[in-house]
């Protein structure tokens, strides 16, 4: 039995300090076992072996052991490159620390998280990096975003696959698109054809997230865009260290940047000049835009292309004698109430089918390796084999197609042979640079030797507008279309795809050349532009259309424009019939808006001049009752001498409520207060999307073809995105 006066003792007595080799035998045992549970299990993201340091020493002494290197000087020759090449092997073979045990090629944008400093230790100690609390991934889908974000820029790094010959060009693309971003299995198919006729499937990967996200990327980038991008940027894409910033992703859209439209006082410059424009290749940019989830950049929104997308039901003329006709009209202001709209319709002649003469139609396309994109030239052929199925039997039409250079893949050819036509229109494959400039000189050349008198002769560009070979200056490309414009043959311009699309430049030379430009993003928007709207798109009843505005400063204190900020004119340009302008087709509608500021209404802008004429006193003056005088100069297609119709516009034009306006105006106030907002001007900032869509609903009237339900979808995705609130 132990005594108790024993236990005491023991109890009492001081414990003695432990030695340094008892603490670091401890300390190594406690580190051993923390290897154990904690490191060596391939379940906590490394395996069990050697730390990489000690592999390098063994490798090393292996390498020597086995005298791989007999000679001396040899082996100084020869060290240093098998030291670095074993390194990067390791490198290789090193699991992720995230987990999976698979094998990651390493970049700089895969530099390891950032770890403390080495605390000073006892002698016998194990020196351990933890990585910090902000750094260590704390959630399996970062981890697994990282994971993606490597396969993604492995896939750019390594060299593509060889497509299969079974595979078209567009099939092949789509093929290393997909599996460029390491598509994991889970995820949604994208679906190609094969020459063949079978479907290809192919599953993109999601795009990366968090902070391996490229900043404003909707998902990793395509090899097929990698592979058109400089050496050097493409570089930097992929080699950017992790402890940067991630670069912006290029918007490579080219969109011609302009103010929004002034107000003017009446008194100071009561004149208004601009060419009249019928293109609509805004509206369907914003739609895609908006559709996609994002609201447009303020200056793809051009307000006049909003509001003529639309069909509307404007008094047309009596006769072709005259080509169109012009109603004016004045009614209050939805989002002000101290101004009034003053609102332009203008209805072109339409010519009945059995009358409409012969086309001689060039397709020109743009098969450049930039058109390598399911929107960009499948969906172009899939748009013309649409427009070759409207044609008459005696038209004629051609083919030509640009990339490093020009060629003619179809010679003038009637549209009674639709089967030969398709073919040269199926057969089109991309590839190569982009020889815009050579491709338009071929394509008017070609409309020269088949030109038709008194018919349609008309080059139809379809293209991305990645112009590269030969002149691609907006300037040099404008004045070549003017030049080629003297022979009589009309331009049409339809721009395809979004990742590089030069929509100034299609402005620019469908401006220039007689002709309008369109955007396709879907087979919907072909055969609206290509089948539904042909006979406006194809058949000219004028051409150099300018419109000029005077106001009455007895009337109108201040007035404004909206939209056709690109088509604006000088004065003494509306007289001078060598200024080229808009054109008219077959049917077509046109809309212009001005916001008015009467006299003494109270929401003038602009302070009254302190010397000077403040005031107008034309009582005894003619027409001192008018708001304004509106003047229409045109052309003939076939004619250079310009002809004139005027309008004056009096309170015999004006209605009292915006109710009693028409439902065709009230619905084209609706889209013009739509662009308004998306381009956030003053004017519509306190208009919400309600009022706007309360306006267009009320007036959506007749709608066969749905687009304005679809315009209401817009506006409502818009304000759902919280676009300019």
């Amino acid at each position: 039995m132990v005594d108790d006066n024993e236990l005491r003792k023991l109890r009492d007595a001081a414990i003695p300090a432990p030695g340094e080799d008892a603490k670091a035998r401890a300390f190594e045992a406690a580190m051993r076992a923390y290897d154990q549970e904690n490191i060596s299990a391939v379940t906590q993201g490394s395996v069990g072996g050697l730390r990489l340091t000690e592999r390098a020493q063994k490798l090393w002494s292996e390498i020597m052991q086995k005298k791989l290197i007999a000679t001396p000087a040899l082996a100084g020759l020869v060290a240093l490159p098998i030291a670095g090449y074993a390194t990067f092997h390791m490198l290789r073979e090193q699991p992720s620390p995230f987990g999976g045990g698979e094998k990651i090629t390493e970049t700089l944008a895969d530099k390891p998280a950032t770890l403390k400093p080495l605390a000073k230790q006892a002698p016998g100690d194990q020196a351990v990096n933890e990585p910090t609390a902000t750094t260590a991934p704390t959630k399996d889908k970062k981890a697994d975003a990282v994971v993606e974000s490597r396969d993604a820029t492995d896939a750019l790094v390594a060299p593509a696959p060889p497509p299969k010959p079974e595979s078209t060009a567009v099939g092949g693309a789509a093929q290393q698109d997909a599996l460029g971003r390491g598509a994991p299995a889970d995820a949604p198919a994208a679906t190609n054809e094969s020459e063949s006729g079978t479907l290809q499937t192919y599953k993109p990967a999601p795009a990366p997230t968090g902070e391996f996200a490229l900043d404003g990327a909707t998902g990793a980038p395509s090899t097929s865009r990698m592979a058109r991008m400089p050496a050097a940027e493409s570089k930097l894409m992929v080699q950017q260290p992790a402890d940067q910033a991630a670069p912006q992703v290029e918007n490579r859209n080219r969109v011609q940047d302009f103010k929004t439209n002034p107000v003017h006082a009446a008194l100071e410059d009561p004149v208004s000049t601009f060419s009249i424009d019928v293109d609509t290749a805004s509206y369907s940019f914003v739609r895609r835009s908006l559709k996609e989830g994002s609201v447009p950049q303020a200056d793809t929104v051009r307000v006049e292309e909003m509001i003529n997308y639309f069909p509307y039901d404007w008094k047309g003329p009596d006769s072709a004698s005259t080509p169109f006709n012009s109603t004016v009209s004045i009614m209050p202001t939805p989002w002000n109430d101290h101004t009034k709209l003053m609102h332009v319709a203008i209805k072109g002649f339409d010519i009945k089918p059995t009358e409409q003469p012969k086309a001689n139609l060039v397709f020109l396309i743009d098969v450049s390796g930039s058109m390598d994109e399911p929107d960009k030239l499948p969906l172009l052929k899939s748009a013309f084999r649409l427009l070759v199925s409207k044609l008459k039997a005696d038209d004629t039409v051609s083919i030509v197609t640009y990339a490093g250079d020009a060629g003619t893949v179809l010679m003038p050819t009637r549209a009674a042979e639709k089967d030969k036509i398709l073919n040269a229109i199926d057969n089109l494959q991309p590839g190569g640079s982009t020889a815009g400039e050579a491709g338009i000189k071929e394509a008017y050349k070609l409309a020269q030797q088949s030109f038709i008198k008194d018919g349609v002769n008309r080059v139809m560009l379809a293209t991305d507008g990645d112009f590269n070979v030969g002149q691609s200056d907006d300037d040099d490309l404008k004045r070549l279309i003017e030049t080629e414009r003297k022979t009589g043959v009309f331009l049409s311009v339809f721009g395809f795809g979004h990742d590089n699309l030069n929509d100034q430049m299609m402005q620019t030379i469908a401006q220039n050349g007689n002709g309008t430009a369109a955007y396709i993003d879907t087979l919907a928007e072909a055969e609206k532009v290509l089948v539904e709207d042909a006979s406006s798109t194809l058949f000219p009843i004028a051409k150099d259309v300018k419109i000029q505005v005077e106001f009455n400063p007895n009337k109108v204190s201040e007035y404004r424009l909206i939209g056709y900020e690109t088509r604006a004119l000088n004065r003494e340009d509306f007289n001078n019939d060598r200024v080229d302008a808009g054109d008219i087709g077959s049917g077509h509608s046109v809309t212009a808006i001005y916001e008015i500021t009467p006299k003494g209404s109270g929401g003038e802008q602009i302070d009254p001049l302190r010397y000077g004429q403040a005031t107008v006193n034309n009582g005894g003056v003619a027409n001192a009752d008018e708001y304004a005088f509106v003047k229409i100069r045109y052309k003939l297609p076939n004619e250079g001498v310009s002809k004139l119709i005027t309008t004056p516009v009096t309170s015999a034009n004006e209605v009292a409520s915006f109710d009693q306006a028409s439902t065709d105006q009230r619905f084209s106030v609706a889209v013009a207060a739509f662009g308004q907002k998306l381009r956030d001007e003053d004017a519509t900032a306190k208009f919400g999307y309600d009022k706007i869509m309360e306006i267009a609903t009320a007036a959506r009237g007749a709608d066969p073809f749905g687009y304005r339900s679809e315009f209401l979808s817009l506006v409502r995705l818009a304000s759902a995105l919280g676009g300019n609130r």
